[in-house]
């Protein structure tokens, strides 16, 4: 396990900001996942590359000669909008109803 590992206070941190309810048990799986995962990502830090490897967001190359163009966005209307909106647990004046998020103070 390389220095740099998510300690057990630092997930119980990240587990307040996240609102998680965990057991022991699933809290101690998921912090060692994903310091599994960390250390992963500092072995390929670790692979020396050549400086004229480009930097990529992803494994597959999409120059524009292969890129399919943009489509443009357009609005298409539902044909039955009624149809939707009986699908929603309540409707009015032809808008869905969303509950109001209780508001809480963050620490």
């Amino acid at each position: 396990m390389p220095a740099e590992t998510i300690t057990p206070e630092t997930f119980d941190h990240l587990v307040r900001l996240a609102a998680l309810e965990l057991d022991e048990a699933q809290a101690e799986y998921l912090r060692r996942e994903l310091n599994r995962q960390l250390s992963a990502i500092h072995e390929l830090e670790a692979i020396p590359l050549d400086d004229s490897v480009p930097i990529t967001s992803h494994g597959v190359p999409y120059p524009p000669e292969i890129c399919p163009p943009l489509r443009e966005d357009a609005w298409q209307p539902f044909p039955d909008v009624a149809e939707i909106l009986d699908q929603a647990p309540q409707v009015e004046e032809g808008y869905v109803v969303v509950p109001d998020i209780p508001h809480t103070t963050l620490e």
